[in-house]
């Protein structure tokens, strides 16, 4: 879809800086910038797609590796 915004001069220039240094289209970093801000606002979308992906590779019911594999990493993490 092709919209039309206003934005400032400074954060133009400093796009048009990024797009250069990441060798990217306009278009796309700002896609990635806005599914990054749209993503924080709203961290449910996260949790929906990462419970469908779970369900997607049948991971309901844990299995005796994943379980142990889970504790060892928790074990290990600081909190």
């Amino acid at each position: 879809m092709k919209i039309a915004i206003s934005i400032p001069d400074d954060i133009f220039n400093e796009a048009e800086s990024l797009v250069q240094r990441l060798n990217t289209s306009r278009s796309e970093l700002y896609s990635r910038a806005l599914t990054e801000f749209v993503g924080h606002h709203a961290p449910e979308r996260v949790t929906e797609r990462m419970n469908q992906v779970v369900a997607d590779v049948g991971a309901q019911e844990p299995d005796v590796f994943r379980a142990e594999a889970a504790r060892r990493v928790f074990k290990r993490t600081e909190w």
